[in-house]
């Protein structure tokens, strides 16, 4: 039996809900059919028992056979052990079935996003993703902890209807056609309830990305005052998911109500025929007490039939949403290792499309008017973003090499500076664990973030709040640089690295990093003079072309565009 936790949740099928949720139950297939085996024991013993009632009262208390009554007690006291044996084993299973499929599907649904990457966020919303995580996950494995007790529901009542056609042919096929036929009419509730249901799930992942979004900006919307604002689209949309909830709680409460009316149906049908016939002397009195024994069990698989259907219909939107995440294609596709040689560290870096040529073993600025345009240039140099880019490195093409082998030796540090949760020594390592705390405390005082780790109380082993919203946008930068250099690449691409610091802080993060990654290569797209000076070559973008190379004193002597981008960064 595989694990629920697994490192390998296996290859899903993703053409369509169903087929996911099929293979889904293929790969639990042991715990399944016991599950199912335990179910069906359970519940066959449990309709088995009105039969040995009735047994009981016409072989034992109607002819006066005390011994027969002992051996349909003891019957009937075997059975119950039985069903309470297979019950606890019924729910033990359904209780590991539901949190195998659940986590199964949340590993699968994690790795769809860890492969899609940034693309995920720009096809689907964050709060639409997190939905899925929150609640979906949750919803298929509701199917699976039904699975169980409905396979036990269709096997009880064949055998109920077997037994009642044995003993009264029309009270048989009552059970065995009636409950059928009464069944299907629920497809005139499940299909606007399936409708009304996805509906509801669009809205209330809306309404999860518009509050993760206003959350996330907070501090921003506070600046401008914009609090009232936002406040007022949420309530809006709240209350579109109210209203929303509300038509789907009018069909929702139909088919509960049918999980009442369609046992009531059987019981009131089957005692009422019953008591004609024994009357009639057709049939014996211990008879009709098993028949009546019969219709009170019914409603237990009858309304386990119509609970599964309401958790298919959810699964079945769940696994929609789930699928449509593991769909979004990769900016970049991994490859395969080793598939071409790897270029030797001291060859050139070259992003055709801007001419852009990066020098083994030096500092290269990047200095454009619009940082967007660097910013793509940096993009390209690592592989990242949509497309297929035709950079080379020592004359093989990024696309050549594995994603993996790429991301290995090329890092791309993004001018936004991400904190993540948890200990701020796990966060800077980002898993690279062979680190000591010497060369961590290095990396901070490169990046001249010492004071940031001395205004930790724990240090290191500090806990860093969401997003590292405890920290300014400085401070957070700079760890963020630091994290970069402790990753020590070959190839180090810093994107605005010193943007949020003041003119103090920037001219030593400037000296150190160009102390520290001396016959490295690094690039650094900035358009700051005191970071330009410690570079070896500086490269002007202008239209996304390279128009001019040379050092900062050069350029800032015989160029007049360039002259223009850093006198102008310099008065910022």
């Amino acid at each position: 039996m595989r694990s629920p936790l697994t490192s390998d949740p296996g290859t899903p099928d993703t053409r369509g809900p169903l087929r996911f949720l099929l293979w889904l139950a293929r790969q639990q297939l042991a715990i399944q059919l016991m599950v199912l085996v335990a179910g069906t024991v359970w519940m066959v013993a449990l309709a088995l028992m009105p039969a040995a009632v009735g047994r009981g009262i016409d072989q034992g208390i109607v002819p006066g056979d005390w011994a027969g009554l002992a051996r349909w007690a003891l019957a009937i006291l075997a059975l119950g052990a039985l069903a309470a044996a297979a019950g606890a084993t019924r729910h033990y299973l359904a209780v590991q079935n539901w949190l195998s499929a659940s986590y199964r599907t949340g590993q699968l649904t994690a790795r769809g996003v860890e492969r899609s990457g940034p693309a995920l966020t720009r096809t689907i919303p964050a709060g639409e993703v997190i939905a899925v995580f929150a609640g979906d996950v949750m919803r298929i494995g509701g199917l699976f902890d039904a699975a169980g007790r409905f396979t036990g529901a269709v096997v009880s009542y064949v055998v109920v209807g077997s037994i009642l056609l044995a003993a009264s042919p029309p009270l048989g096929w009552l059970v065995l056609v009636g409950g059928p036929v009464l069944l299907s009419l629920l497809t005139f509730v499940v299909r606007p309830l399936q409708r009304r249901q996805a509906d509801q799930r669009e809205q209330t992942g809306r309404l999860t990305t518009l509050g993760a979004d206003t959350v996330g900006g907070l501090r921003v919307l506070r600046g401008i005052g914009g609090e009232q604002t936002f406040l007022r689209r949420y309530e809006a949309q709240s209350q579109h998911v109210r209203r929303v909830g509300v038509r789907v709680a009018g069909v929702q409460a139909s088919l509960d109500s049918a999980q009442v009316l369609l046992p009531g149906i059987f019981v009131v049908l089957v005692t009422w025929i019953g008591a004609r016939f024994a009357l009639d002397g057709r049939i014996t009195a211990g008879q009709l007490v098993a028949f009546y024994g019969y219709a009170a069990f019914l409603t237990m698989p009858l309304r386990t039939v119509t609970e599964f259907t309401d958790r298919f219909i959810r699964a079945h939107i769940a696994a929609r949403k789930v699928l449509r995440i593991l769909a979004v294609e990769p900016d970049q596709q991994p490859g395969t290792r080793g598939a071409s040689p790897l270029p030797d560290p001291a060859e050139d870096l070259v992003d055709p499309l801007s001419g852009v040529r990066v020098r083994a073993g030096a500092l290269t600025a990047l200095v454009s008017a619009r940082p967007e345009e660097t910013a793509a240039i940096a993009d390209r140099l690592g592989r990242h973003g949509p497309g297929r880019h035709e950079t080379t490195w020592g004359g093989t093409r990024l696309h050549d090499l594995s994603l993996a082998e790429v991301r290995e030796r090329v890092v791309v540090s993004e001018a936004d500076p991400r904190l993540f949760t948890g200990r701020l020594r796990d966060g800077l390592l980002a898993g690279r664990l062979a680190h000591s705390d010497q060369q961590v405390h290095a990396a901070l005082e490169v990046a001249s973030a010492m004071d940031v780790l001395e205004a930790v109380p724990d240090g290191l082993d500090g806990h860093v709040e969401e997003r590292g919203r405890s920290y300014s946008g400085g401070q957070r930068q700079r760890l963020a640089l630091a994290r970069a250099l402790l990753a020590d690449p070959e190839v180090l691409v810093l994107v605005e690295p010193t943007s949020a610091v003041d003119a103090h802080t920037e001219a030593r993060i400037a000296t150190r990093l160009a102390d520290a990654r001396r016959s490295r290569t690094t690039v650094v797209t900035t358009a700051s003079p005191l970071v330009l000076g410690e570079a070896d070559h500086v490269v002007l973008v202008e239209d996304g072309v390279a128009t001019a190379t040379g050092t900062h004193h050069e350029l800032l002597a015989g160029h007049a565009a360039y002259r223009s981008i850093v006198i102008r960064g310099e008065e910022d």
